[in-house]
């Protein structure tokens, strides 16, 4: 099993109360698909710079952090494009956790 991150982004036209749903729903996906999800940082709306499509201006952008099978991503890939709300998913192979980070994080502050 490798380590990915995805971002995803969900289209405007989800409504606020609607997001944890559709959150939820790609979590589910992540799953489905034989993966373990280990982290989903929501951050806000966030309007795009550079505008491919009139009618989506912005999205709500979402961190996925994930171990799951090579496979598994072209499989998420499939589903995720298919899913309505979900105007863009892009996978990155993430970096291993590190024991050494929160050290690296406080020697940056001092």
């Amino acid at each position: 099993m490798k380590r990915y991150e995805s971002l995803v982004i969900i289209k405007q036209t989800v409504r606020e109360d609607q997001l944890k749903d559709v959150i939820d729903k790609v979590s589910a996906e992540i799953t489905a698909a034989g993966g373990k999800v280990e982290t989903v940082q929501k951050m806000d709306r966030k309007p795009f710079s550079r505008i491919a499509d009139r009618k989506q201006t912005a999205g709500f952008y979402t961190n996925f952090i994930f171990e799951a099978p090579a496979p598994a991503v072209a499989q998420l890939r499939h589903k995720l494009g298919q899913n309505e709300d979900v105007f863009r998913a892009i996978f990155t192979e993430a970096a291993p956790p590190s024991q050494q980070q929160p050290e690296a994080l406080a020697a940056g502050k001092a």
